[in-house]
């Protein structure tokens, strides 16, 4: 049965919405907030503010922002479409170093005194591990080490250059632990090898005609720049600016060529309403409420929602320092109970308990770095997205607002 908020739910959500990017100083300059149950059935959808700060453009439904890593669920479903084809195996380290022969050489980085070294990995790579972060690949924005090895040159994780996303060491031995990093990108990159096309035709073809999206591409044209979302930064005294795209490869024109690097990991731009079609198929075992095509089997969704690192519990309140604090908050963002853990499934966190805005134990999650945020409780067959363009990763402004909101949901159409 489909879910709907009362007269009074919706106007208070949209007065929460609208109070934090009103005003001569907005604490958020724009956002679109969109629910949605598992019959398709949109719950709420929001456009609220400007697109950018100071300009005169009002966020729409039309506006078009870079999704970031909410791409590595797009990608990580094209993957399962191919494992449940035969065509690639999870758990093959032969057939994976046979499409990707780099995997097989790559080595890992450590520390060597004041220097690094790179030694021989230990065991060979699988698609599991590239699926849920224990590849040993990193983010040169997260990863201190990483980050200092790669200096004085830098390595950029969102050039949109593959020498820069693909072209790096692994920071831990595979297997051994969890880490956030590329191991999505590469996905992708096996995706196009396994099928011989671009990751944008596969999408377009098997992901998103099938569920009717139309808006969803890694080289957004002329008519979509026209309607993106201006990127922020925010300083630490909580002012904003709007800065540079931290995407911007994609966006220029002369690289719209569809056989151009395709990020799997977080190149995709596209309107967050459409978006909550992916949402509202996983929350529906695979099957388009909106068009009926079934792009993945109910036993396929059922794994990519059981955690993959069960003697790996992400904690919560653990201490991550982040080497470019432009980019990206350390976490905790909030303190929470020590004893708080998540795991991860195929591409997507997992909770382990019932959330305060009351999202079931086993939903899953994740988020762009530009705070952009989903998530699917299958339990309840609720899913949502929020979508900003602020810098860094983390804003609690946007957080709080996106929390209050979920909490009015859940108590009108779940409790």
């Amino acid at each position: 049965m489909a879910k709907h908020l009362s007269v009074t739910a919706d106007a208070a959500i949209r007065a929460v919405i609208d109070s934090r990017t009103s005003g001569i100083t907005p604490q958020i300059p724009g956002l679109v907030y969109c629910a949605v149950d598992k019959t398709g059935n949109i719950i709420l959808k929001h456009a609220s503010g400007a697109t950018g700060l100071d300009r005169k453009s009002p966020m729409t439904l039309d506006t078009v922002f870079w999704l970031a890593s909410c791409t590595k669920l797009i990608t990580s479903i094209a993957c399962m479409q191919l494992v449940e084809q035969g065509e690639i195996l999870l758990d093959d380290s032969t057939q994976l170093e046979s499409l990707a022969p780099e995997l097989k050489s790559v080595q890992v980085l450590e520390h060597d005194g004041d220097g690094f070294r790179l030694d021989p990995k230990k065991r060979s790579l699988t698609l599991r591990m590239l699926l849920n972060n224990t590849s040993g690949f990193g983010y040169a924005f997260e990863d201190f080490k990483l980050r200092d090895w790669s200096q004085p040159i830098g390595m950029d994780d969102f050039s949109g250059n593959p020498n820069d996303v693909l072209g790096r060491p692994l920071v831990n031995q595979p297997g051994t632990k969890f880490q956030y990093g590329v191991g999505v990108d590469w996905v992708g990159v096996l995706i196009e090898r396994a099928t011989g096309t671009s990751l944008e035709n596969y999408f377009q073809n098997f992901i998103f005609q099938p569920l009717g999206i139309e808006s969803i591409t890694f080289f957004p044209n002329e008519e979509a720049r026209a309607s993106l979302a201006y990127m922020h930064s925010r300083a630490p005294d909580g002012t904003l600016k709007v800065r540079d795209h931290l995407y911007r490869y994609p966006l220029l024109p002369s690289n719209t060529d569809e056989s151009r690097y395709c990020m799997g990991g977080g190149g995709c731009f596209g309107k967050p309403a459409e978006y909550c079609r992916i949402i509202a198929t996983m929350l529906n075992d695979g099957l388009s409420p909106n068009t009926g095509v079934q792009i993945l089997k109910p036993e396929t969704v059922k794994e990519m929602f059981t955690d993959q690192i069960p003697t790996m519990p992400r904690y919560c309140n653990d201490s991550w320092p982040v080497a470019k604090p432009e980019l990206a908050n350390a976490t905790p963002l909030i303190p929470c109970d020590d004893d708080l853990t998540e795991g991860w499934g195929l591409s997507f966190s997992l909770s382990h308990t019932k959330s305060a805005t009351g999202r079931e134990a086993g939903s899953g999650s994740w988020e762009g770095i530009a705070n952009l945020y989903w998530f699917a409780d299958r339990e309840n067959g609720i899913g949502a997205i929020v979508a900003s363009q602020i810098l860094p990763y983390g804003d609690l402004q946007l957080l709080d607002c996106s929390d209050t909101v979920e909490k009015i949901i859940y108590d009108e159409v779940v409790a």
